[in-house]
C-alpha cells in the first residue's frame, strides 16, 4: 500500500528517507573536506582521507547510523563510503610497507597517487549518485 503526501501524491521511498539521506550528504561532505585538505596542503589525498578528522568523524557517523538505512537504497551509500575508507587505509598500509623497503619507493608513490585519485573518484561518484537518488553498485 502506497503512502500519500498532503496533496494526495504518492511518497517515494527516497523521500521517506530524508533524515538518513541528509546524513549521507554530511558523510560525503566530510570525506570531500578531507580529500580537499589533501589537495590543498602538503598532505596526500589518501593520507588526509584516512587520517583526517573529517573522514574519521564520517566513519563514526557511518557506523552509528547504519542500522537506520539497512535494507534501503541508502544502505549502498553507507557501504560504499565504508569500503572506500577501509580500502584506502589498506592501500596506504601497503604503500607504507613498500616505502620502508626502499626498493619499493617508486611503487609506494604510485600506490599513494593512484589511491588518492581513486578516493576522489569514489567521493564524487557516490555523492553525485546520492544527489540523483540512485543506489551504488556493490558486491554482495
Amino acid at each position: 500500500m502506497a503512502d500519500f503526501d498532503q496533496d494526495g501524491g504518492s511518497i517515494r521511498d527516497a523521500d521517506r528517507l530524508d533524515g538518513p539521506r541528509a546524513w549521507a550528504h554530511v558523510m560525503y561532505g566530510l570525506h570531500a573536506l578531507s580529500a580537499l585538505s589533501g589537495i590543498l596542503t602538503s598532505a596526500t589525498v589518501v593520507g588526509a582521507f584516512v587520517f583526517g578528522w573529517p573522514s574519521i568523524i564520517a566513519v563514526i557517523i557511518n557506523r552509528a547510523t547504519h542500522e537506520r538505512v539497512r535494507g534501503t537504497w541508502l544502505d549502498t551509500h553507507w557501504r560504499w563510503q565504508w569500503r572506500s575508507f577501509w580500502f584506502a587505509a589498506l592501500w596506504l598500509l601497503i604503500a607504507g610497507l613498500l616505502f620502508i623497503t626502499f626498493i619499493g619507493i617508486p611503487a609506494a608513490i604510485l600506490a599513494i597517487v593512484g589511491t588518492g585519485l581513486w578516493v576522489l573518484y569514489r567521493v564524487v561518484r557516490g555523492w553525485l549518485a546520492l544527489l540523483d537518488g540512485r543506489s551504488m553498485p556493490l558486491p554482495d
